[in-house]
């Protein structure tokens, strides 16, 4: 704009010079007239003054004040190097205000690369789902817990039974001299906690021999009962004999349903075999294909062989197939699985005779060992059921399940009173570890709530 306007000015005398030698043609007296005429505006009377200028030429001020008008041949004086150099720095500013689209596209989208790589874009999830840098981070994993010894499990699932009964104990022996009606109430308090008459009146009698009309705490009282349990557990508290002269040593497994027969088998299968002995495992259970799976899977666990049927096959004849295998295979021992049943269904308790029967033939001593499982929260149910279990297979040894949790563990003493059949083992959980021997001094403290 600068030069277009220096350049008007250096011309301005040269147009006028330019336009000065052009000949005009002289218009005659009329035409002037009509001229003005034209020219005038309609309607007016008068001629009215022109309006003068308010500021002269001579008055217009710059940036140094009123300066002298310059003639036309002063403005040529202004060098040609000065017009040339401000034309360059003018067009160098153009260039460089005016970037091309394309190069500014460019430009700009090197900016979002480059911000994208130092600052990526986080998408926006749904509700539910979170970055992985939103989740928080995981806790460090807790270090192991101390295994706890047997008693101390034992202990923990015999509990409830274990505080139950020592509550009442407590609340009964409350600044009390021990009568006749102080005895009677825990007489009766014991038989409910299932550790039976017998158990009861032992306990009774002794407390009475010894602190009768004294003052009893809750704490004497409970230090009596665990002896008098020791005097009637320690007699059935055997080990599990095994016979290895006769190869195999068939060990039977019965019981009613839901007693833990399949998992003890397995939990036994584990023992026998991490000691060195062969086992093998036979699903006598045809009636549960889950029972079938189950002891295979085992089987699979302790490196024991199994063998069973198809679902719905007769027992007795697989338990014939299971003894055949097991003398070829010289096995020294053969756990045999059996469909639970309820002791009041005659027809599956003659199977059960049926399996005895068989394997009787095969060998007069069989099977060595009957093994009767009994679920602990049953209470006194499972004493009918060792009685005719033991009538029909010939029980003649006992291991007590799921003592864990239940408040009715006191029946394993009322059992142990009445049939005098050797426990062999007890369990207080699922584990392989959960299924321990049997130890009078271990259950009658912990049932009595006393540390050892």
């Amino acid at each position: 704009m600068a030069l277009g306007f220096i350049k008007k000015v250096f011309t301005f005398g040269k147009e006028k010079s330019a336009e000065a030698p052009i000949a005009q043609t002289e218009l005659t007296a009329e035409e002037k007239a009509a001229i003005s005429a034209e020219s005038e505006p309609k309607g007016r009377d008068e001629d009215l003054p022109l309006a003068e200028d308010p500021v002269l030429a001579e008055e217009m001020e710059t940036a140094g004040g009123p300066a002298d008008d310059l003639s036309p041949d002063d403005l040529s004086m202004v060098p040609l190097e000065l017009l040339e150099a401000e034309a360059e720095e003018e067009i160098e500013d153009t260039s460089v205000q005016e970037v091309p689209a394309s190069e500014a596209a460019e430009e700009e989208e090197q900016e979002v690369l480059a911000g994208s790589a130092t600052e990526p874009v986080v998408p926006v999830l749904p509700k539910g789902f979170a970055t992985a840098e939103a989740r928080a981070p995981e806790p460090e994993a807790p270090a192991p817990a101390e295994k706890l010894s047997w008693f101390q499990r034992l202990k923990a699932g015999l509990f409830r039974t274990s505080s139950q009964l020592t509550g009442q104990i407590s609340a009964l022996f409350t600044k009390r001299k021990l009568d006749d009606e102080t005895l009677e109430e825990l007489e009766d308090l014991l038989i409910q906690a299932d550790l039976g008459v017998e158990t009861a009146l032992r306990v009774t009698d002794t407390l009475a021999s010894e602190r009768y009309g004294k003052d009893v705490t809750g704490e004497d009282v409970t230090k009596i009962m665990a002896t008098e349990i020791v005097k009637v557990l320690k007699p059935v508290a055997k080990p599990l004999a095994l016979d290895l002269s006769h190869k195999p040593h068939v060990i039977l497994v019965v019981g009613v349903n839901g007693t833990g027969k399949t998992t003890t088998i397995g939990k036994l299968a584990a023992k026998l075999s991490g000691s060195g002995l062969k086992v093998m495992l036979a699903a006598g259970d045809t009636f549960r294909a889950a029972a079938i799976e189950q002891l295979k899977i085992w089987a699979d666990r302790t490196g024991s062989t199994f063998i069973g049927t198809k679902l719905g096959a007769d027992a007795a004849g697989l338990a014939y197939e299971a003894f055949e295998k097991a003398k070829a295979d010289k096995a020294d021992v053969l756990i045999i699985d059996t469909a639970g049943r309820l002791q009041n269904k005659a027809e599956l308790m003659a199977e059960l005779e049926k399996i005895v029967r068989v394997l009787g033939k095969l060998d007069p001593d069989a099977p060595h060992t009957v093994l009767q499982t009994l679920d602990a929260t049953t209470g006194q149910n499972a004493l009918q059921q060792v009685e005719i279990f033991r009538n029909v297979a010939g029980v003649n040894g006992l291991i007590m399940t799921k003592l864990d949790g239940t408040a009715r563990g006191g029946i394993l003493v009322a059992i142990a009173a009445k049939h005098k059949l050797p426990v062999y083992f007890i369990g207080v959980g699922e584990g392989i570890d959960d299924l321990e021997p049997f130890e009078a001094e271990d259950f009658a403290s912990a049932i009595a709530g006393i540390a050892r």
